[in-house]
């Protein structure tokens, strides 16, 4: 089943920072914030809009100085993985430079999710697993999983670590694939956690499909059995694309958040990837309309809503439009969908909506 969500693989076409940012070389949440105040941090992911180490570093240079997180996302590298080339050596090559310019640089904090489906079709094993005939099901790819993790959290550190993306729309999608899925993270957050090394663990939770808005209009679902298959987690990610369930931003309820993390316990959580498109499409039976000035009011309705809910922090993966000229076919069909949730276009001019963002960013903390 494809989904509109996950994306990011659409996107990213299997990975632009981590093809070039190695070239880059080494070198407390749930409260509400203060008056004009804001307890969430700020951020974005690499991804350019061009797959060249110019654009890529362009677009880290430009979003940087508005930011306080950044978010690696990405599937496993499923191939090398499983052809016995250490998670070490591949940190090393394809990481290690880029969380170094990230935190020694740009005095950044690092937020990684490590994602175990296919993120264009959440029903599906990851491309790479699928290429090569495995799954996430096998005890040996389930160990590869729990040593990779293993090794981000030493080697790179990240403040936030993510096990599984948007569980709750891979078990709509795939009860099967979600039963791997939810067995390989606790496995690997058990791992973690006895290691003592100080990090933040987590899943992200899809938010339109908790409220059955995903593809249709049906009744609210929330997330307690993610909460009880996932039991480790310390903070809920959500990842949340309102575009695809309401026409504006104003039309998401003033409980759009409050109302999916509500149960025991209290958690904090944290906005791991969204956004609004700037333009309307149509691709892959998905219609919607969208303008610059909705974007930016979608900025200012999602701010509210973070408000709400003492947020630690609000990820975009996508600060810079797509150039969908520049990329390879064959390009995923619904890949128009998703093309312009950036704050800037193509050629890094600003939209309204980034105005905006400059403005929640200068909030003090």
């Amino acid at each position: 089943m494809t989904t509109p969500i996950g994306r990011r693989r659409a996107l990213a076409l299997a990975g632009a920072a981590a093809m070039v940012i190695p070239m880059l070389g080494c070198g407390a949440g749930g409260n509400a914030p203060p008056a004009n105040g804001r307890s969430w941090r700020m951020g974005f992911s690499a991804l350019p809009p061009r797959q060249t180490l110019d654009d890529v570093i362009r677009t880290i240079d430009t979003w940087s100085p508005r930011a306080e997180l950044a978010i690696i996302h990405e599937e496993l590298p499923w191939t090398d993985l499983l052809n016995g080339v250490s998670a070490d050596a591949i940190l090393a090559r394809d990481k290690v430079g880029l969380v170094d310019y990230y935190r020694r640089v740009k005095g950044l904090q690092l937020v990684f999710v490590a994602d175990l489906t296919d993120g264009l079709s959440r029903g599906e094993e990851a491309p790479q697993l699928r290429a090569l005939g495995r799954s996430i099901a096998e005890v040996g790819v389930q160990q590869v999983y729990r040593e990779y993790v293993e090794a981000v959290v030493r080697v790179l550190r990240p403040e936030f670590m993510g096990l599984a993306a948007e569980t709750n729309l891979i078990r709509a999608a795939a009860p099967g694939l979600y039963a791997s899925v939810q067995a390989a993270a606790n496995l690997a957050a058990a791992d973690v956690l006895a290691s003592g090394r100080p990090t933040t663990l987590f899943i992200s939770v899809q938010v339109e499909t908790a409220w059955g808005r995903l593809g249709g209009n049906g009744p609210f679902v929330g997330i307690a059995t993610d909460r009880v298959d996932f039991s480790f987690m310390q903070m809920i990610g959500l990842s949340s694309y309102p575009y695809f369930a309401h026409a504006t931003p104003e039309d998401m309820p003033t409980d759009y958040y409050t109302r999916v993390l509500a149960g025991a316990p209290a958690l904090p959580a944290m906005v791991v990837e969204g956004g609004w498109p700037s333009a309307g499409a149509s691709a892959n039976g998905q219609t919607f309309t969208s303008s610059p000035a909705l974007q930016a009011r979608y900025i200012t309705r999602h701010a509210a809503l973070l408000d709400s809910i003492g947020a630690l922090g609000w990820l975009q993966l996508e600060f810079a439009d797509i150039d969908v000229a520049a990329l390879t076919p064959p390009l995923p069909a619904n890949l128009p969908l998703f093309v312009t949730l950036g704050l800037v276009d193509s050629q890094f001019v600003a939209k309204p909506a980034l105005a905006q963002w400059d403005a929640l960013f200068a909030r003090p903390r």
